[in-house]
């Protein structure tokens, strides 16, 4: 959906897990990506990811819980063009999601957020400056962004 508009984007990558979204863009041109998790064994794999890519200088991770925590990454990071969030299943909270980062100023003009999530649920919208401009479902997952 956004490999033609990454060349020299900053990407934020939430719940990042293995870092793979957050890898995948900047191997399509994003300039700078930023990784977040709470779980230490996903902060070391997205280490160890990024190390083996060879984009170690065009990234950052933080072990920090989500959402509460945005305010440390808005005090090191400027605003990101796209927000990538991949959170449990089971998380239902997209509000406080959306709340933060509008919050913490973390989105640019113009930048979309991109929350995965269960295709049953339902996406607020509109909420805390955000509105949804697309939703898509592929089986069991939905993906709603936002601008």
């Amino acid at each position: 959906m956004l490999h033609l508009r990454l060349p020299g984007a900053r990407f934020l990558d939430l719940y990042a897990g293995s870092g793979a979204n957050g890898i995948e863009a900047l191997s399509r041109g994003a300039a700078w990506s930023v990784f977040v998790d709470s779980d230490f064994v996903a902060i070391n794999a997205i280490g160890q990811n990024v190390f083996r890519a060879k984009l170690g200088h065009k990234s950052r991770s933080y072990q920090l819980t989500l959402p509460a925590a945005l305010g440390v990454v808005a005090q090191n990071e400027s605003a990101f063009d796209f927000v990538y969030c991949d959170p449990p299943y089971q998380y239902a909270d997209y509000l406080s999601v959306l709340t933060q980062l509008a919050d913490n100023r973390l989105v640019a003009s113009g930048g979309q957020v991109f929350i995965e999530h269960d295709s049953k649920d339902e996406m607020p919208s509109p909420v805390a400056g955000f509105k949804v401009v697309r939703h898509e479902r592929y089986g069991r997952v939905g993906i709603s962004i936002f601008t």
